[in-house]
């Protein structure tokens, strides 16, 4: 059996929350948004297991050793009139990357979205990313170049949502 035949995937318990946040904060590191990380165990331990979870997350493993993690939650598409699945998160750790680990949570996610019935599975990568983006183009990812992501934060958020309607 090779180490990637021994790579397990599982869903994450409530005991990995401290995990799930190690991860993110690795990831925000990577990603040079360390500054923008305020998630609290709490935090996540509320938006993946709460009353209403928001989200999934599932941790990759060898033996007891955590190497990445992705986290997803549900979409849906009113053109398919189908639920979609949305990968907030993937991350594999430096010293475990080039080994198809990445990709394997990527499988795992896509059986993931086939068994629940989606219609798509989308995500989001940094410009800058080239290593992820060769990844993606090489499963069958195609960029949605004629889309651009808009986000709305903070004191913006909190003034449109206070708007008369």
């Amino acid at each position: 059996m090779t180490e990637r035949d021994s790579l397990v995937i599982r869903p994450a318990v409530e005991d990995d929350v401290p995990l799930v946040l190690a991860l993110i904060k690795e990831l925000a590191e990577y990603e040079r948004m360390s500054d923008q990380v305020v998630a609290t165990e709490a935090d996540v331990r509320l938006a993946l297991f709460g009353v209403t979870r928001c989200a999934e997350a599932v941790i990759a493993a060898l033996g007891e050793t955590p190497v990445g993690f992705a986290l997803f939650f549900h979409s849906f598409s009113t053109f398919l009139a189908k639920p979609g699945l949305h990968l907030e998160d993937l991350y594999v750790k430096p010293a475990f990357r080039g080994r198809g680990f990445g990709r394997r949570l990527l499988a795992h996610l896509a059986r993931v979205a086939c068994e629940r019935g989606c219609g798509r599975f989308e995500w989001a990568v940094l410009d800058w990313n080239d290593l992820a983006i060769r990844s993606y183009r090489r499963v069958g990812a195609v960029p949605m170049d004629e889309w651009t992501v808009y986000r709305l934060t903070g004191p913006a958020l909190d003034r449109l949502a206070t708007e008369e309607t």
